[in-house]
């Protein structure tokens, strides 16, 4: 992988000759675990601006009509998350000269609060090509990572890392974005409207995106139009030439169209006001001119299901609903997977978006998409056939993949894995994907295959948990919606599909042959360091964890990640051997889940000795008021909170301060409250659970009993707190 400094420049054909389409991924470390910021992609012609708004591509604007352009959103990896954008640079407008990737924060926030900020680039086999770390981010709440431009018949990626004080609407604005900033009545007009009637808040990134109905409405920061009036302060220092590979020297190629020598400063951002109701001014004849341009706007009406269901025509419960797919008659197995590879395949390749958002992030081009089940293909003396095919069509090139699937507690065959890749590259398709109940861990894979380096055809191998089939689905049908009043039907018959309990494709269920014997050996103190059993146990943990964001995310239609608070780059073997003998000493499981919205970090302990689930949250006290009204204003915040809700108070300097139960608190709020002077920095709220004991996902399961926990805890205790 090839690692580049700020304004060294590479061509892609001489990294690798599948260059055609690219995976650009953003990502970043909190120290404190709540970093986060928002992608954006704009595309500009010779002169530097956009042709028009619809080349600013952010988070209600995610993909290009013609798949040039895809935000893939957030994906956990071993140390964090990374955001991922698919370009398919063989789709690119022949007028576009440049593809700027660019990153920024809200709420106040700027990247000097982040560690480790990178950008990489990956090839359309997956394989990453370059590296670049932004080094010198410091207090910019925007910041370019690297663009994409053509020279001499190719694309070329340059390393940028130039910052921006105006943020996201400071940075769309001197690319010529014309964002809509101010709230006129034109707000309302575009559905933004709850569907209870009452109008939806706004979300604090920008005045003009709207906060889903149900949703607190945070307090607006730093308005879009202070921020637009602010023009960019570069960390970066564009060259505007080309860089030898690997060695920084510079090569006539230009002058940089972002930076000009010798330019004047930028202007300091002007002051932050609220704009009020402005009127149209009216021609002499008394008539209205015409509206002024659509802007980039962040409503947008879809197709999502109804928040209540209809009245039924049934004339009882035992009537049951017709579905398009029939779930109870399945009796086997095999059964399961080939009706789940047919359910699955068909229904991506009839609603676009589900298709897309599912192979995006393999490499897949954006065009027609036709998927086949039990094809039949040679293979030596045995004929070979996988449980599916994908193959998409774009500008008259096809790219291709072999599905295998598996249900239940079926685990994928390294032979029969290995016998598709090898079909793969002699038949120059372009991925495997392997679809289980089973979640894929960096560094950790599935299977292990064979990769002949002597073909020069080379075939990704990928892998989709049922979870994240799933919960794709359920961002489109529930949150997001999508285009057409059929496709949101199919998608509900997938997910009715694929939620029934004899569907085979219920996620991760299985802990392990090691969870049992792990168990026991905590409780007897016989379970010592270095026991490979622990790190199994381990890395079922981090999947399952993996499965409740996908579960929990898809549910609130929020991005729920993973924290990590290990440095990036660290080794995952090492990571999880460490985790592993901790599990041996104290017998804990721990994870840290970021929710958007919430006030703070949700917090999972798993304590094998005591048999006991906690789930916990650490809120901030409030700034402002006395110490009995903070407390006072808590507790009724928590009125619809479990009884049996622990409260601690946390004093300055890490004191741990009064503690009690909700039940004994609630008549005597000043029992919150420290003796004495010290200040209350914030509260730990915390509930506990009895654990599962068994290893797998029935009722009394640990599996069942950790989701059920962080459920429980969402739904009663965080749902009541105020938003950050």
């Amino acid at each position: 992988m090839r690692e580049m400094t700020k304004g060294m420049n590479v061509g892609l054909s001489s990294l690798s000759p599948h260059a055609g389409s690219v995976l650009v991924g953003l990502s970043w470390v909190s120290p404190i675990g709540d970093g986060d910021a928002d992608v954006s992609v704009l595309l500009l012609d010779a002169n530097g601006k956009v042709r028009g708004d619809s080349d600013f591509y952010f988070y209600n604007n995610p993909a290009a009509a013609d798949g040039s352009v895809q935000l893939l959103g957030k994906t956990p990896t071993e140390n964090g998350d990374e955001d991922r954008i698919g370009f398919d640079l063989t789709a690119v407008p022949p007028e576009v000269d440049r593809i700027v990737v660019t990153a920024s924060r809200y709420g106040g926030r700027d990247f000097g609060e982040l560690a480790d900020v990178e950008v990489t680039l990956a090839d359309g086999t997956g394989e990453r090509l370059l590296r670049f770390a932004v080094e010198d981010a410091d207090t910019v709440s925007a910041i370019i990572f690297g663009e994409l431009y053509r020279r001499g018949g190719e694309w070329k990626f340059r390393a940028v890392g130039q910052g921006y004080a105006g943020g996201l609407a400071g940075l769309a604005t001197d690319f010529g974005v014309d964002i809509e900033d101010d709230a006129d009545d034109a707000d309302h007009a575009d559905g933004a409207q709850a569907e209870d009637g009452e109008e939806a808040p706004r979300d604090e990134r920008d005045p003009a995106r709207t906060v889903r109905a149900g949703q607190t409405a945070p307090d607006p920061h730093n308005s879009a139009n202070a921020a637009r009036n602010g023009t960019g302060t570069g960390t970066g220092t564009g060259t505007g030439k080309e860089t030898g590979p690997g060695d920084g020297t510079a090569q006539a190629d230009g002058p940089d169209p972002r930076t000009t020598p010798g330019s004047p400063p930028a202007p300091a951002p002007a002051p932050e006001t609220t704009p009020g109701p402005v009127l149209a001014p009216r021609a002499p004849d008394g008539t209205v001119p015409p509206p002024r341009p659509t802007r980039p706007r962040t409503a947008k009406k879809k197709v999502t299901l109804p928040r209540a269901d209809r009245k039924a025509l049934a004339e009882n419960e035992s009537w049951r609903p017709s579905r398009l797919v029939p779930v109870p008659t399945l009796k086997s197995d095999r059964d399961r997977e080939v009706r789940a590879t047919s359910v699955l395949l068909s229904v991506m390749a009839q609603v676009p978006e589900f298709g897309r958002r599912l192979t995006a992030a393999f490499g897949a081009p954006a065009g027609r998409m036709e998927t086949y089940t039990e094809v039949v293909l040679p293979h030596g003396e045995t004929p070979r056939r996988p449980d599916g095919v994908i193959r998409v069509e774009r500008a008259g090139k096809l790219w291709t993949a072999l599905v295998e699937t598996k249900t239940n507690g079926s685990a994928l065959k390294p032979d029969q894995v290995q016998a598709y890749m090898d079909i793969a590259a002699r038949r120059g398709y372009e991925a495997v994907i392997t679809v289980s109940n089973d979640v894929a861990l960096e560094g950790s894979p599935l299977v292990d295959v064979k990769i002949d380096g002597r073909r020069k055809h080379r075939v990704a191998l990928r892998h989709l948990s049922w979870a994240e089939v799933t919960y794709q689905a359920q961002m489109l049908i529930r949150h997001e919606g999508v285009g057409d009043k059929a496709h949101a039907w199919l998608l509900q018959e997938l997910l009715h599909y694929l939620q029934h309990e004899n569907s085979g494709c219920h996620g991760f269920q299985n802990m392990g042959a090691a969870w049992v014997p792990v168990r026991n050996g905590i409780n007897d103190e016989t379970l010592c360091e270095g026991d490979p059993r622990a790190l199994d146990v381990v890395e079922s943990w981090e999947r399952l964890v993996r499965q409740l964001c996908l579960g929990l995310g898809g549910e609130l239609g929020q991005k729920v990640l993973p924290v990590h608070r290990a440095k990036r780059g660290a080794d995952p073997a090492a990571r999880r051997n460490r985790l592993a003998d901790r599990l041996c000493r104290e017998g804990l499981l721990q994870a840290e889940f970021r929710i958007d919205g919430a006030p703070g970090i949700l917090a999972l302990n798993a304590d094998l000795r005591t048999g006991k689930l906690r789930t916990s949250i650490e809120i901030p006290a409030p700034e402002q008021g006395y110490p009995l009204s903070r407390a006072k204003r808590l507790l009724r915040r928590l009125a619809g909170a479990p009884a049996d809700l622990h409260v601690e108070t946390l004093l300055e300097g890490g004191a741990g301060g009064p503690r009690g139960t909700l039940e004994r608190l609630r008549p005597e709020p000043a029992d919150m409250l420290p003796k004495g002077d010290t200040p209350v920095t914030g509260f730990r709220l915390s509930l506990f659970k009895s654990m599962g004991n068994s290893r797998g996902n029935a009722e009394s399961g640990f599996i069942r009993s950790v989701d059920n926990a962080v459920h429980r805890f969402y739904a009663t205790v965080v749902v009541h707190l105020d938003q950050p």
